[in-house]
């Protein structure tokens, strides 16, 4: 399998489930601002929309859209208990935690990054994402190390790759007043499979891409 990735972004989620899973890969890191792979060639022959993340199969078959493909990763090893089977409640759950982390949290930081929008309107979007991060820290205090309990999942990979500290620092986010949520993401900091994410992608999770 190849995953093609921009380092720091959001296809860091399945690179952690990757290397969580076992399963054999190769990391293909995308230029997404000049839509280019290493070798110079045009990443929109791979994907018309030239996002990440992406994930080819050995037969060629490529997946798109993060939440899906780590389901699909999670699914390919059951085993290591990634995701609750499929028709369960607890599947549920955990899709509906890969949504919030998708609409409320990855969708609502995106505009910050934006370096042509006014910083007033910036001020407004976050003024709503705010309320979303009290909630959320409100629900991490209650739970489990993990969002579905004792057991790491998919659903963390991606929560945590979107509140990175640094992402939370560049959306100019103050991220003080949410205590559970920093205990949480050095939780899951300390896993040997977003270590390991981190340092292939070159990246630090509290200051972004490494020079």
């Amino acid at each position: 399998m190849k995953l093609y990735a921009f380092p720091g972004a959001c296809s860091l989620s399945p690179h952690i489930v990757l290397r969580e899973s076992g399963l054999p890969f190769e990391l293909v890191k995308v230029n997404v601002k000049t839509r280019t792979l290493p070798d110079g060639s045009d990443y929109r022959k791979v994907h018309p929309l030239a996002y990440v993340p992406l994930l080819e199969l050995d037969d060629g078959t490529r997946l798109t859209e993060g939440p899906a493909i780590v389901q699909y990763l999670a699914d390919r090893v059951p085993e290591k208990r990634l995701a609750p089977p499929n028709g369960t409640l607890e599947r549920t759950r955990l899709q509906t935690w890969l949504n919030f982390a998708s609409t409320e949290i990855h969708k609502g930081f995106t505009p910050m990054f934006n370096t042509s929008l006014p910083e007033e309107m910036k001020e407004l979007l976050r003024a709503k994402v705010r309320p979303v991060l009290q909630w959320l820290d409100g629900e991490l205090a209650r739970r489990g190390p993990f969002l579905l309990g004792e057991q790491f999942s998919v659903a963390d990979a991606y929560l945590f790759t979107v509140t990175m500290p640094y992402r939370c620092k560049r959306a100019g986010f103050d991220m003080s007043p949410y205590a559970h949520l920093a205990a949480y993401r050095e939780r899951v900091a300390a896993r040997a499979s977003v270590q390991a994410a981190v340092a292939a992608e070159g990246i630090s999770i509290t200051h972004g891409v490494m020079q």
